[in-house]
């Protein structure tokens, strides 16, 4: 009978940039938001408040790069650039959404965890 039992995951140097790239401090944001609707550059801005330009250009540089979003040129007088989810980019929604959910329904125990490790140093 041949063994059925699954390998162990390994992440491999390739795993561990793309996750570094989805997870870092404005992706996972810019992700988000995306999904809701297509933005412009100052629409993503405004959503996401505390993000700099330089920052929010970086984390759209390498979203586009991964297959996650598209920067799309619109056709106006002047013209515009909207930046799209695209359908790669759209699977990851559910996994963001229970992310936040998990991060909503776990603060409070990991609050009370760094209480209680910064008393202890």
């Amino acid at each position: 009978m041949p063994d059925t039992t699954p390998e162990p995951l390994r992440l491999t140097q390739e795993h561990r940039e793309l996750l570094d790239q989805l997870l870092d401090k404005w992706s996972l944001q810019v992700l988000d938001t995306l999904c809701e609707r297509p933005r412009r550059f100052n629409e993503l801005r405004q959503a996401i408040p505390a993000v700099t330009q330089k920052s929010l250009t970086t984390a759209l540089r390498r979203l586009e790069r991964n297959g996650m979003v598209e920067r799309v040129v619109l056709s106006t007088r002047p013209l515009a650039v909207e930046y799209r989810i695209t359908p790669l980019g759209s699977t990851l929604q559910d996994l963001i959404d229970r992310l936040y959910h998990w991060t909503t329904t776990t603060l409070p125990e990991v609050e009370a965890a760094r209480e209680a490790f910064d008393r202890s140093v």
